[in-house]
């Protein structure tokens, strides 16, 4: 497999993935998109929605997504090996060139590669380190 590509493995399918994701997921904001993300043993897989209530025609929400997809395939070394489930929703009223979109997204994946949750586990070693300290006390 190509280090650049994005096959359908790495698409979030399926409703119990899909709802974990929006439960108990971690999110943020980076300029036009929103993301959630929730930390997992496999490869990482994202999923990309541009609203019908911000663009009625369907051709305006498939360059966006388009563009998004094509922002995180080019930089998706930028969260490393770990893996993880990414919602992108952009949020932007405009349609707004890729380099703008390409901005964000760089922004997005290092903003989620810098957070010390981001790695399967991490919150449950945070949870234990907790609970061991305060029955230290």
């Amino acid at each position: 497999m190509k280090p650049n590509s994005l096959p359908k493995a790495q698409i979030v399918s399926g409703r119990l993935a899909v709802s974990a994701l929006l439960e108990k997921g971690k999110g943020g904001t980076a300029g036009c998109l929103r993301y959630k993300w929730l930390a997992r043993e496999e490869p990482s897989r994202i999923m990309v929605s541009v609203p019908k209530k911000l663009f009625r025609r369907a051709v305006k929400r498939n360059l966006l997504k388009r563009r998004i997809r094509e922002a995180y395939r080019v930089q998706k070394s930028l969260i490393g090996p770990i893996g993880l489930d990414i919602l992108f929703v952009y949020v932007s009223k405009a349609v707004l060139p890729f380099e703008a979109i390409y901005a964000d997204m760089t922004a997005a994946l290092t903003a989620i590669a810098a957070c010390p949750a981001s790695t399967p586990g991490a919150a449950d070693a945070l949870v234990i380190s907790s609970v061991v300290e305060k029955s230290d006390e």
